[in-house]
């Protein structure tokens, strides 16, 4: 069949339905743990996993951060370097980029379509043969691509947990586990010592191990697996929090992470000189990262944020209330997916702001009108407001803006589905 866009679209849809994403269809129907299909599916690319270097991220928040400012950071040392990360907010093809530092580019390249289509019609029956999941897939091509494209090193961003994540296959240069919470308790454990087990499965014999933030059960929960498999390890917050002023990142929440790029970076080799600096400092304009306290918009100023479970909501709220504390206006346009621990959430959330419930188009989502009740529980009547989709949520949060934008601020987030509906929103205005 002939490449053309529309059959592109197509056949990235049909994959999207026939091999079901975590992203769209939840943990208990897409997640197929276990490594077997992974090993069977590089082995019959070509073992595309051993034909460059790599660095391995796991954690429950900062992974997609960290990675992303290692390799902005690595490719202005001369490499070429190729990212994974998951999930996408937009375009499927964000999943996998790559940024030439051979060539000076200053900017991450994503997979091209044409490239995704070459793939999948070579390799569809392989899917079936194999009963791949959707990730195994789409890792499968990340590596095939990588290997390709004879990258230097490739930053690999785990999906989920990390022992029996598909990306687990590879024998990486450094392995990074960036914060240990409780979320995917039903995949991963209940408590967060049984988390950090699973995210500390990816450490391996004689490979560095590198840990961000740990309280004490989990750091030793670290230090007997590393003490297991024979592995060196390090842990990132025996060192102080950087300032995060020089970065594009925003977020508060960006100096823990900041801290373990630049120990993983001492790691591998690389001091943190001016140039390291100044890639990192441009980490989403050099990557095109999106999503973590990213602003669309100004008078008023939108942020949002991909942040959706307890651990990384108590920081983006805790930001949010020192706004309102200086005197600005705070309106919430929030949305959330039915298995995420609202009863955990509702507590930090700030009393003062006005909150604009939405629920995004994915079946995985709760309904606004459940999340209204929801929030009942917690918070004032007179500061909720049901507004169904997350178009109309936001439209509702601007027109309030009006009477002083200069001194409200929008929150858009709950959840990675909300977030790429206001990117969308925005671009079109």
């Amino acid at each position: 069949m002939e490449f053309t866009r529309k059959a592109y679209q197509e056949k990235l849809e049909a994959l999207f339905v026939r091999f079901p994403s975590v992203q769209n269809t939840g943990f208990n129907e897409a997640y197929k743990p276990g490594l077997q299909h992974m090993y069977d599916f590089d082995g019959l690319l070509g073992k595309p996993s051993g034909k460059f270097r790599s660095i391995h991220v796991a954690g429950t928040n900062g992974k997609g951060s960290v990675s992303n400012m290692i390799a902005s950071a690595l490719a202005a040392q001369g490499l070429r370097v190729g990212l994974y990360t998951s999930p996408h907010i937009i375009d499927f093809r964000e999943r996998m980029r790559i940024i030439d530092g051979r060539n000076g580019a200053c900017k991450a390249e994503l997979v091209s379509e044409a490239e995704v289509w070459d793939f999948i019609c070579s390799h569809e029956k392989d899917f079936d043969a194999l009963d791949l999941s959707f990730f195994e897939i789409t890792t499968g091509l990340a590596f095939d691509w990588f290997a390709a494209k004879e990258v230097d090193f490739a930053v690999i961003e785990a999906g989920l947990g990390g022992r029996l994540d598909s990306t687990n296959i590879l024998i990486p240069e450094l392995s990074i586990v960036t914060s240990i919470g409780l979320d995917h308790c039903a995949m991963l454990g209940d408590t967060v010592e049984a988390i950090a087990g699973e995210k500390a499965g990816i450490f391996k014999c004689g490979v560095p191990a590198l840990a961000g933030a740990a309280d004490p059960s989990v750091a030793e929960v670290f230090k007997a697996k590393a003490s297991e498999v024979g592995c060196r390890l390090v842990f990132a917050d025996d060192s102080p929090i950087p300032s995060t002023e020089m970065l594009d990142l925003q977020g508060e929440y960006q100096g823990e992470n900041l801290r373990t790029a630049l120990r993983a970076l001492e790691i591998l080799g690389y001091s943190a000189d001016g140039v390291i600096l100044d890639a990192i400092a441009h980490t989403a304009a050099r990557m095109d990262f999106h999503g973590r306290w990213e602003k669309l918009y100004s008078r008023p100023d939108v942020i949002c944020d991909i942040g959706h479970n307890p651990p990384a909501l108590k920081k983006n709220f805790a930001q949010l209330q020192r706004l309102i504390d200086s005197g600005r206006r705070l309106l919430i346009v929030y949305g959330i997916m039915k298995d995420k621990d609202l009863s955990g959430i509702l507590p930090l959330m700030p009393r003062e702001a006005h909150y604009i419930l939405v629920s995004p188009g994915t079946a995985r989502a709760m309904s606004a009108d459940e999340l209204y009740q929801r929030c009942l529980e917690g918070l004032p009547e007179d500061r909720l407001e049901n507004c169904g989709g997350v178009a109309d949520g936001i439209t509702r949060a601007m027109d309030i803006s009006k009477k002083d934008p200069e001194n409200t601020v929008i929150y858009i987030g709950g959840s990675t589905f909300v977030v790429s509906e206001a990117v969308t929103y925005f671009e079109r205005l």
